[in-house]
């Protein structure tokens, strides 16, 4: 079986440290999902606007030639305790694929391409997308279901403070790249393993760096800077 790339994902995420974990729906990161010339044709979109939210099938391009491995070690529980892949979402795999399910905020053209524009997506720019399914409420979500060893991280949150958060229109950050920058540190983009207050971690995020500290489940930012071309 050949997979087609039919669509990427375009958004701020140039690196892959920071992107979310999972997908969000109070995410407020905007993703463009941009069709391949073979695949943007109008009446293969009939009817998606009737769905509010979608499944992307996607693929873990970063790592696409890595070897897959039994067991892996996940993030929120330390990066000491290992998992059987097939039990987590990691992306060393057999079959390098991803799933997520996003939130369809608006379908709309851009020059010859069909674009639809998501939230809620844990996806990299550049993205390779191969597939696109509707979410049915009705049968694919389950409120009784278990979520295994996730559970006990589910809630995980960070405070936010520090520079570039009230001046961030002074230095010329966009108020909407600083919400969402805002929403990834909360998020705690490091390792669960690295903990100390005194290391300072580097962020891109749609053209800007940003520079933060993590002490007392406090993000602080130190510095956003626009990063050079």
């Amino acid at each position: 079986m050949e997979l087609k790339v039919i669509a990427h994902a375009c958004n701020g995420h140039t690196d892959k440290f920071g992107i979310p974990r999972q997908s969000r729906e109070e995410s407020p990161i905007v993703t463009r999902i941009v069709f391949e010339p073979a695949y943007s044709v109008r009446e293969a979109l009939r009817g998606i606007e009737g769905f509010s939210h979608l499944w992307l099938i996607w693929g873990f391009s970063e790592t696409a030639n890595a070897e897959w491995s039994p067991t892996v070690r996940p993030p929120r529980l330390g990066g000491n305790t290992r998992m059987g892949v097939f039990a987590t979402r990691s992306p060393f795999r057999p079959n390098p694929i991803g799933l997520t399910s996003v939130r369809l905020i608006d379908i709309r053209t851009n020059g010859k391409s069909m674009e639809l524009l998501v939230s809620g997506a844990d996806l990299m720019d550049g993205t390779p997308i191969y597939d696109i399914k509707p979410y049915l409420a009705f049968s694919d979500s389950h409120p009784e279901a278990v979520s295994g060893f996730a559970e006990q991280t589910k809630g995980y949150r960070l405070r936010v403070t520090g520079y570039g958060i009230t001046e961030s229109s002074d230095i010329g950050v966009p108020e909407e790249t600083m919400r969402d920058i805002i929403y990834i540190l909360r998020q705690d983009p490091r390792p669960a393993y690295q903990d100390d207050p005194d290391r300072e971690y580097k962020m891109d995020y749609a053209g800007w760096n940003v520079t933060f500290c993590v002490t007392d489940r406090t993000a602080v930012i130190k510095k956003v800077q626009k990063m050079q071309k």
